[in-house]
């Protein structure tokens, strides 16, 4: 390691070191901190026992508050928002009083009040201002919330109706249908997320305690989060008294659709809808004070309307259910918001985006260009990020989560062709095919197209492309969504739900309606249908209670861990290949010659290479990790480039060993200890599947059109994908793999007929040659079958210990529940035999050490 490559390295664990001692300094002064107050000048602090104020918490809470004096009679109670305190409030407080006398609360969690009591929620407030009341003595006041506080007030209306004298909301949060998103799941997910990143800000910042004085910034997101709007309609309903509604018809923050719905629901109430926006109390409280001062003497006076003096038309308007057609487009923070999830969600899926958004336009909640233009920013983040990552990481990003979920190296490879036969036009045709995008757009960026030339041909493509698909679906939404929306119950996540399953279907019909599509689909159920090619977690979760019967019947859950003393846990995870292959190559068995290449540099890996393929008579030959399982990073080389770059592809312990023609079997060994002789028990001939041409389908039709191929089609495209546009000649026959795994696609078929007596004794000689080795699959090439039967010309290419299997079950003549007696028995035997070795002083790797190993193993 250089010198400045030290020094970096201490720098960052010197800053890693400091940032902790001051995330743990901040963490200590934050507890010694008092959890409430002080009070700022003017202020007083009431006790509240949460208890008795019915909040389902316990202990006791502070509330702070000013005390403005006025005439007698009914106080006004200024309710704010959140975030802030009775501070922003002041303005309107001041020019109340003398008139009126004015009580301003700071909220629980806000200004000077309790820091953080159990409850923040809207509902809980209400209850504690009325816990509050009571401890001051006052029987009625005219309740005006703010913004959020607004909530807060309805409830405080609607618990204690004999408490409060009339209602007015000032810019309010009310009815949930116009909050937001407009759906309550959505809105709860969205200040869940909201929760966690500022708790995530308080929590690991040190900041004295300054973020839980200055601007309590958990506690604003917990009162979003833990509040609750949708009973605000009932308690709307339920509100006899006088009402008054101001609101800004520029509200960025809280639409003023709001205020009309609350004035619809409140049929005695009076509406002032001003020029102004969400914070006119802030900035003109002289204008909102003398419309207030007005209305409280009306209500004092016996001159305000009630709902029992309503106009009889707006009582039966307010008793009918929302119509959610006459919701308006997304405006202010909500279209912020939306346009935010739009953009966000096209990282995921562009086309499902696309066709959502077109669907929400057409359900009328977010206008034309915002949607399109989320959109577009979305594709343009995502589409020029994957062009970044192929031209500043290059292939080894396909490793590597996200990409590794998203684009697949046989798809990378096609459009690296592509690419370099269309050149730039290949970016714009790209926009428009299915599939296509993401693999030619990293393509463009590992094969060093040209940034501005990217960008023009993308920005072209997808100016045309996004309103299309955008405007299309908002078009053919239109008549599917109107029987929803004409329900009045579908709210934004059933709208979601109701396009999800319209673009499930269209998909669908749009695959069926050619033959690639239909091939694709005929071959998901196919792999649905046939057990062979489910994935090994979903076997073996079926196998599960047969491995736990096992475990109870042998004792342990990991005695057949000792079945291998040879192996490091029997051979379950984390075995080296080399070290295995080492044992049987020092006790003569006939193992294809192999050299291991070790960590380390890029030239010395490479000179190793050169060595050790001269070693193995290569080229070919095989490169392999020296630890994996599966097939997984196995390469067949036909020449020292391409071994050259499967050494480069990553750092770890690779073997290169010899390439070994002829047929591939598994032969599956036991041997119990106390016994002279092992037996064999399973034989798996591998197939290498072949299609044959035509000389007029290309490769990629051959293999759909095959009637195995197609189940196992896009691990046949990954090994294919340079030529998969070719057109085999008439008879040509084309091997689709050349590796004998299952997974990899390889057909597996039981060979129990080949395990002759000869074959058995010879498997037997060698397997007795290696010390403490009792169970396990090797996987062998021979020079024929017959060869085989006669355990003549044998080359041992791998040899795997207790998690190998008796792959002859994946022989499609095997129905499931054969498949899972037979490796229900091969586990039993690995229990015996771990038992019988743990009587002879083996001792069985501890579940701890087993878990560890298989954790270090997932990460590598």
């Amino acid at each position: 390691m250089s010198g400045r490559s030290r020094f970096r390295k201490r720098a960052r664990r010197a800053a890693a070191l400091a940032y902790l001692a001051a995330l743990a300094l901040s963490t200590a002064v934050r507890a010694f901190l008092p959890g409430w107050g002080p009070p700022r000048p003017g202020q007083r602090v009431a006790v509240i026992d949460e208890r008795e104020a019915g909040t389902g918490c316990t202990g006791v809470s502070h509330i702070a508050w000013t005390d403005r004096p006025g005439p007698p009679g009914p106080p006004v109670l200024l309710i704010h928002g959140s975030p802030g305190d009775a501070r922003g409030l002041s303005g309107l407080a001041e020019r109340l009083a003398g008139s009126r006398r004015v009580l301003a609360p700071d909220l629980p969690g806000h200004g000077a009040s309790e820091r953080e009591p159990c409850d923040l929620s809207i509902e809980a407030d209400a209850l504690r201002l009325g816990a509050w009341l009571d401890a001051l003595g006052i029987e009625r006041v005219h309740a005006v919330g703010y913004s959020l506080g607004g909530a807060v007030a309805i409830l405080l209306a609607d618990r204690f109706p004999e408490r409060v004298a009339s209602l007015t909301l000032l810019s309010a949060t009310g009815v949930q249908e116009l909050e937001l998103l407009g759906d309550a799941r959505l809105n709860h997910a969205l200040h869940g997320l909201q929760l966690a990143a500022l708790w995530s800000l308080r929590a690991f910042t040190p900041h004295m305690g300054l973020l839980d004085r200055t601007f309590p910034v958990v506690s604003y997101a917990r009162t979003f989060y833990e509040s609750d709007q949708r009973p605000l309609r009932a308690a709307l309903r339920r509100w006899s008294g006088p009402a008054l509604i101001v609101h800004g018809k520029a509200d960025p923050l809280v639409p003023a659709a709001a205020a009309l719905e609350h004035h619809r629901l409140l049929p005695q109430s009076e509406l002032l809808l001003d020029e102004g926006d969400h914070f006119t109390v802030f900035r003109h409280p002289g204008r909102i004070a003398t419309v207030l001062k007005d209305f409280l003497d009306r209500v004092d006076g016996g001159l305000a309307a009630v709902r029992a003096t309503a106009d009889p038309n707006r009582v039966a308007m307010s008793e009918r259910p929302f119509d959610p057609t006459r919701v308006p487009p997304a405006s202010g923070l909500a279209l912020v918001v939306l346009s935010a999830l739009i953009a966000a969600a096209t990282l995921a899926s562009e086309d499902l985006t696309c066709l959502a958004t077109g669907a929400l336009i057409a359900a009328g909640r977010i206008r034309f260009l915002p949607g399109t233009l989320a959109c577009f920013a979305g594709i343009a983040i995502g589409d020029l990020g994957l062009f970044a990552a192929g031209r500043l990481l290059g292939r080894p990003a396909l490793r590597r989560p996200p990409l590794r979920w998203l684009i697949r190296a046989d798809q990378v490879e096609r459009a690296r062709a592509w690419f370099e036969r269309r050149g730039p036009a290949a970016i714009f045709a790209a926009r428009f095919l299915p599939g296509a995008r993401l693999p030619v757009y990293f393509s463009a960026g590992v094969a060093g197209a040209g940034a501005g030339a990217f960008v023009l041909y993308f920005f072209a493509a997808a100016a045309l492309w996004t309103p299309l698909v955008v405007g299309g679906a908002a078009l053919a939404g239109r008549p599917f969504l109107a029987p929803l929306l004409a329900a009045r119950r579908v709210g934004l996540a059933g709208i979601v739900a109701a396009v999800a399953a319209l673009v499930l279907a269209g998909r669908l019909a749009a695959a069926a309606a050619t033959h690639r599509g239909r091939r694709r689909l005929a071959g998901w159920f196919l792999r649905l249908r046939r057990w062979e090619f489910w994935p090994a977690w979903v076997i073996y979760g079926l196998l599960a209670p047969r491995l736990l019967h096992h475990a109870w019947r042998y004792g342990g859950l990991t005695v057949f861990t000792a079945a291998n003393p040879c192996i490091e846990a029997g051979g379950f995870v984390g075995e080296s290949k080399s070290g295995i292959l080492a044992a049987l190559e020092r006790a003569g068995a006939p193992v294809a010659r192999f050299r291991l290449i070790p960590p380390g540099g890029k030239e010395d890996r490479l000179r190793a290479l050169e060595a050790a393929a001269a070693a193995v008579g290569g080229p070919p030959v095989v490169v392999k990790p020296d630890v994996g399982e599966r097939g997984y990073g196995v390469r067949i080389c036909h020449d020292l480039d391409q071994a050259r770059r499967r050494i480069l592809d990553d750092g770890e312990a690779l073997i290169v060993q010899e390439y070994v023609p002829g047929v591939e079997f598994g032969l599956f060994y036991v041997r119990r200890p106390g016994e002279e002789r092992g037996f064999l028990f399973s034989v798996t001939r591998k197939r290498l599947p072949e299609v044959v041409g035509d000389g007029r389908r290309t490769l990629e039709r051959l293999i759909l059109d095959d009637p195995r191929a197609v189940a196992l089609a896009p691990v046949y495209f990954a090994a294919n994908a340079g030529r998969l546009d070719d057109v085999p000649a008439a008879g040509e026959r084309v091997r689709l793999v050349e590796l004998g795994t299952h997974c990899r696609g390889a057909v597996f078929e039981d060979a129990a007929e080949l395990a002759t007596p000869e074959l058995s004794r010879r498997i037997d000689e060698i397997s007795r040659r290696v010390p403490g080795f009792h169970f396990g699959r090797y996987d062998v090439r021979a020079p024929s079958e017959s060869d085989l039967a006669r355990g003549e010309g044998i080359r041992i290419i791998e040899l795997n210990g207790v998690t190998s299997e008796a792959t002859h079950v994946y022989d499609p003549r095997f129905g499931l529940r054969e498949a899972l007696a037979v490796l229900s028995e091969q586990w039993r035997l690995a229990f015996e035999i771990g038992r019988e070795n743990r009587a002879r002083g083996v001792r069985p790797t501890p579940l701890r050490r087993l878990l560890a190993m298989a954790w270090h193993h997932r990460r590598g």
